[in-house]
């Protein structure tokens, strides 16, 4: 009987379950690390906006607490933006005639407020909420980074699912007194998990439930 096959066509056979082998881990490999880098995750790419907002600026310099522009983030699930009017509160009387801030003027003569893009969106299956964490003590540098020394706002962490777990499990190093939560470069002198465990008792914080599927996904 002739031979069906060739004598290299073991070869190629496996040679060809080899490159498969490679290319699929190759690219499973490949898809795990962009799954991973900045640019999936968005952190550290800067957020055009309607106007060059610094908040090295605002934050760092003039020590504006977060909460002047941000008002709602001890009670609501947004933290909210600022509208024109806060703005103008001091642009009405400092860099007034600035063309750097004619959107913020043009904004005010029209009652069109200005469209500030997100730096930080969640995705909708994901329930957050400032309030319940603000009032925890978990500081905003934790979420957001040195925004004190940020030129442009930009963000800092991934805000991955396991980032958020990691917190939620062991609640006790992200935790500061409640005076401190919007000072970013906040530090003490106390041995930090300690003085964390006793905010959880002093708050009533208990981690077992914290990592139930339910608490973020609702």
């Amino acid at each position: 009987m002739a031979q069906i096959f060739s004598r290299s066509a073991d070869t190629w056979l496996r040679l060809g379950l080899l490159v498969l082998f490679v290319g699929l881990t190759g690219g499973l490999l490949v898809a795990l690390a962009l799954d991973r880098s900045d640019y999936r995750t968005g952190r550290n790419w800067v957020v055009e906006q309607p106007l060059p907002f610094s908040h090295a600026h605002h934050v760092g310099e003039l020590k504006i607490d977060c909460r002047y522009c941000h008002s709602s983030v001890e009670s609501s699930a947004m933290a909210s933006l600022p509208p024109t009017e806060t703005c103008m509160t001091c642009h009405s009387q400092i860099w007034k005639n600035a063309d750097l801030l004619e959107p913020l003027r043009k904004s005010l003569r029209e009652s069109q407020p200005l469209h500030w893009q997100r730096v930080v969106e969640l995705p909708d299956y994901v329930y957050f909420h400032h309030g319940v964490h603000v009032n925890a003590g978990v500081g905003c540098s934790e979420c957001h980074g040195a925004v004190d020394r940020m030129q442009l706002m930009f963000k800092a962490e991934p805000l991955s699912m396991g980032q958020c777990l990691a917190c939620h499990r062991d609640p006790a190093p992200h935790l500061r007194p409640a005076g401190q939560v919007t000072r970013l470069q906040w530090h003490t002198d106390q041995d930090r998990r300690a003085l964390g465990e006793q905010l959880m008792k002093d708050r009533r914080i208990d981690p077992r439930g914290l990592s139930d599927c339910g608490i973020c996904h609702r």
